[in-house]
Parts: C-alpha cells; structure tokens; sequence
C-alpha cells in the first residue's frame, strides 16, 4: 500500500518589521514636573503594510515617531525593528540599525541646500559606508527617476519647487532599501495636486519594493488611501483598524 503524503506544512509566519511592546515614554521623569506622554503603546507592522498614524495635535504622534526611528528612547517598553530589540542598544549600534532599516521623510524635507540634488539622494549610503562610484550614482539616479526628476539631478534644491523637494526626500529616504518607511506629514506643506503625487509615490514603492510605510498624516484625504489607519489619542492608541477602500 502506498505511503500517505504528510499533508504540506502551512507557510510561515511572517515575523512584523515593526513591534512595540508596552511602550511608555515621559518627560521631566523623577522631578515634580513629570510628565508621561505615552502610555503603554503595543503595535505591529508587517512587511510591506501601508498604515497611516492619526490623532489631533497634541496626541503624541511625534513622539511616536521618534521612538520607532530611534531617535528618542522610551521610558519604558521595547521597540523591536527587523526582530531587534532596540532598547539595550548603545547610540552606536542605534545609528547602525537606523541606518540599514529606516527611511525617514519629514513634512519640511531638509535637503542639504549646498550639495546637488544627486548628492542628497545619494547621503544615506555614503554615511552608511556605501564607496561613492558609479554602482551608488546610478541607483541615485535611478530613484531621481522613478520619482521624475533625473533631469534635475545636478540642480540646487532651491531651484525646485516645494513638491519637487519633496519627491527628492522621497528618493532620498529610498536610497538605503529600508524595510521600514517613516513619513511625518509630507503633505502637510503642499498644495493638494502635489500631495496627491507625493502620496502616489509612496504607494507606488511600497508596492514595488515591499517597504512598510507609516505615514503620519492630519489629511483625512491622505488618511484614507492607506490600508490600515491606526488612531492615537492622549498618548493611547484607541482605534487600529482596516480601510475598506485605499
């Protein structure tokens, strides 16, 4: 009598990009004036999720932020990025971690205005230890174009427009292949036709290259393409749930 095949073993889980665990974070800890911000925030982000992060002013988005870029360092909790933990980390094996798994692109898009804008794209990898030769050029130039500046490379950033700069931050913050992408109001400086492109754009390399994006955004328009929208208020977490359209 033939063998019965062993049924297939189900497929693995995919183990999150991103996990926060109890996650506390306070100000003026230990004098009459302490503060606490964040109160025990749990949170996952699985590869190649599109989540947006809302809450009104004042909510601790920021701050959130700046924990999970490890920027900043939680009172309390662990902040696990790639399945490692962060918290024990020293400031240098920080920037390391920092440096191969985040993209960072901020609402003001803080390009150095005295390097070209191929030599911006090109920052990340060469901090990174990346050589600067012909292979790190190209894949500058590369995301200038998918992000349709590549004509623009050896400009100024300020002779581009604001959207412009932004879509060079995006390139920018691409340029390392982050597993993560963090976004704090890109939008938030622009016009809605250049918003529209800008949130284009990130739809566009989270699905050709598989990043995770946490975008932080008060545009409910914004808010509202994204997969998943996770609400924060007074330092809580008070809804995470899925877009049924995006």
């Amino acid at each position: 009598m033939a063998d019965t095949p062993l049924p297939a073993a189900p497929p693995a889980a995919t183990a999150p990009v991103l996990r926060l665990s109890g996650l506390r974070k306070a100000y003026g800890v230990g004098t009459p004036l302490e503060v606490e911000v964040l109160h025990g925030i749990d949170l996952t982000l699985a590869p190649g999720e599109f989540a947006a992060l809302i809450g009104p002013s004042g909510s601790g988005k920021s701050t959130l932020l700046n924990l999970i870029g490890l920027l900043d360092t939680p009172t309390a909790g662990e902040v696990d990025v790639q399945g490692t933990p962060t918290v024990g980390l020293n400031d240098a094996q920080r920037t390391a971690l920092r440096g191969r798994t985040l993209g960072f692109v901020f609402q003001f898009h803080h390009l150095i205005n005295a390097f070209s804008v191929l030599d911006n794209v090109m920052m990340p990898a060469l901090l990174g230890g990346a050589p600067r030769d012909t292979a790190t050029r190209d894949r500058a130039l590369e995301l200038l174009d998918a992000v349709g500046l590549a004509r623009h490379a050896h400009k100024r950033p300020t002779e581009l427009s604001g959207g412009q700069q932004q879509r060079v931050a995006i390139a920018r913050a691409l340029m390392i292949h982050p597993p993560i992408l963090l976004a704090d109001e890109p939008t938030g400086n622009l016009d809605t036709h250049s918003a529209d492109d800008v949130f284009t754009l990130f739809r566009h390399f989270n699905q050709t290259f598989g990043c995770a994006v946490l975008l932080v955004t008060h545009d409910p328009r914004i808010a509202a393409r994204c997969d998943r929208v996770i609400e924060l208020l007074d330092g809580r977490i008070v809804a995470d749930r899925a877009n049924p359209v995006s």
